[in-house]
């Protein structure tokens, strides 16, 4: 009996967001890979494409022209759908029409992208279109192959107007997309022979390109029959899992993020924090680009996914406007939290930082506290703050807010699991509005002197330095007790490692921050823990600049 099976348009719609809500780019090397750069993939696999190259100049596009010698389209290569309607598909008959229609595409600004890689291709003789496209069905837990004999449209509307012309199978993923089951779907919609052959042979190898490279969704769209019955990929986008990019260099992939637009400076940053340190999760996502003064911009920092939507809607419904959205989760250490506040506060003109997430997590709230401490009061914060931390020892990560920023010019706000999103987002808004709607400004970074004559050790991600002439003055030696990690000893009543340095900078030292912090506010300010965000000076640098 054939499972293969056709499914309401709701389901339909359902799917559509994980085929057209893809990983963007621009020029930047994403999770989503260009066009061309697919095709290059399926040619391998022995999937027939049309003969063309990637040009970068309207001199490249002439020369692909005329090596081919036949009629092109030219395609900007782009992440949105519908580019023939926003100019980015052009037809040419010669190689000298090929460069006059490519000098007008590029340098196009077509909404967040800027043209300047046009994928020059034969022009095909087309009889039919069809769609074949591969997404992850979340309720099976399977991959789903789509097929529909009606192609060249988006999947909305041909699952709108041609909903019974849509046919899918769900796929084992121990047995693959076997040779009878992508048959059975070609003859649901019809064709037989020659192109039954040649189409179910596409669908078994689009299906081996998605799982060699870990593609969390591929579409082929128009998977074109020529008049001379022969099959093309004219149209494809795969799309690569966040999770297993690690696992594909070849694909030269930069930054692992969903967007849907190409990724940001400040993006990028952010996301070779989290690159090159898998303690807990870091995501940072900037929705909004110039900051005008007059609006209720703010950061929103959350931690895990549901708690932060709710806390979303909580500022929002308060008037605010988010800059950002930054989720720190998964237990992540104290420098990581630090370093995602330092990347929030790069945001000028924002009036508040809320930061809220479950309300029940597990990870242990001290360290997020931490983190905020040493960031704001680097930054000197004159923005107002609200931190709900609800979750394991909130009562802890509450006190080390109200204990150790008092003395700088913000007003900081501690809450916990009890406290609503609700109730903090208008505590949030009584503080910004006695804060008279003061903007944040961006400070410099000021990288720390060498202190080559000071102690120090390197940690995972950064350096701690000891300031040995003054800890002799130091009563307490409380950056002994406040190392939950134990890797502190006192020798003749100076505190040093008391392991290998290699031991630190392998991950002993759990940059929980707590020594430096003791230290600073209890003792003789000793202690400095150097934890450096590469690119950061140098946009903050600009930002000052350009303001």
């Amino acid at each position: 009996m054939s499972n293969v099976e056709t499914r309401p348009l709701l389901f339909i719609d359902k799917i559509c967001c994980g085929l057209n809500n893809r990983r963007t780019k621009g020029k930047e090397k994403v999770a989503r890979l260009y066009e061309y750069q697919s095709k290059r993939l399926l040619k391998e696999a022995g999937i027939r494409v049309p003969e063309g190259d990637v040009a970068f100049t309207p001199e490249e596009v002439r020369e692909i022209a005329f090596r081919m010698g036949k009629p092109v389209v030219l395609k900007m290569q782009v992440w949105l759908t519908g580019r023939a309607k926003l100019g980015g598909v052009k037809f040419a008959k010669n190689a000298q029409e090929a460069e006059n229609a490519a000098r007008e595409m590029f340098g196009m600004k077509v909404k967040d992208f800027v043209i300047d890689e046009i994928l020059v291709e034969e022009k095909l003789k087309i009889k039919s279109e069809c769609f074949a496209g591969l997404v992850i069905d979340d309720s099976r837990k399977s991959p789903l192959l789509i097929f529909s004999s009606i192609g060249g449209t988006g999947i909305e509307e041909i699952a709108r107007d041609y909903p019974d012309q849509i046919f899918q199978i769900p796929i084992d993923v121990i047995k693959g997309l076997r040779d009878y089951e992508a048959r059975n779907i070609i003859r649901k919609v019809g064709l037989s022979g020659k192109l039954l052959t040649q189409l179910s042979d596409f669908l078994t190898k689009l299906y081996k390109v998605a799982r060699k490279y870990d593609a969390r969704s591929v579409e082929v769209n128009p998977l074109v029959i020529t008049k001379d019955d022969l099959v093309y990929a004219a149209d494809c986008h795969l799309t690569i899992d966040d999770y297993a990019v690690f696992r594909h260099p070849e694909l030269d992939i930069e930054i692992a993020r969903e967007f849907d637009r190409p990724p940001t400076q400040l993006e990028k940053i952010a996301y070779h924090v989290e690159e090159k340190d898998h303690r807990g999760t870091f995501y940072f996502f900037q929705m909004a680009g110039e900051i005008p003064e007059e609006e209720k911009y703010i950061g929103f920092h959350g931690a895990g996914g549901g708690g932060s939507m709710m806390s979303m809607d909580a500022v929002l419904d308060k008037g605010f406007k988010l800059a950002n959205y930054c989720d720190t989760s998964g237990n992540p250490s104290a420098s990581k939290v630090y370093r995602a506040a330092k990347i929030i506060l790069s945001q000028p003109n924002i009036k508040g930082y809320f930061a809220s997430g479950s309300g029940v997590a597990s990870q242990e709230q001290f360290h997020s506290a931490r983190g905020m401490v040493k960031a704001f009061h680097e930054e000197n914060l004159e923005i107002p703050a609200v931190i709900r931390l609800g979750g394991n020892y909130e009562e802890k990560a509450i006190k080390i807010l109200g204990t150790y920023l008092k003395g700088i010019p913000a007003k900081v706000e501690g809450y916990g699991r009890d406290d609503s999103p609700e109730f903090c987002a208008k505590r949030l808004e009584e503080l910004t509005g006695e804060n008279q709607a003061v903007q944040h400004k961006v400070k410099p970074i000021v990288n720390p002197n060498p202190l080559q004559d000071r102690y120090f050790f390197k940690t995972l991600t950064g350096k701690l330095f000891f300031d040995h002439k003054k800890c002799p003055e130091c009563k307490t030696k409380g950056c002994i007790k406040a190392c939950s990690a134990k890797i502190l000893k006192l020798e003749k009543e100076i505190p040093v490692l008391a392991v290998s340095p290699e031991e630190a900078k392998k991950g002993k030292c759990t940059e929980c921050l707590a020594c430096e912090i003791y230290c600073t506010f209890h003792e003789k300010d000793a202690i400095s823990i150097h934890l450096p965000i590469p690119g950061l000076k140098e946009y903050r640098d600009r930002i000052i600049a350009e303001s």
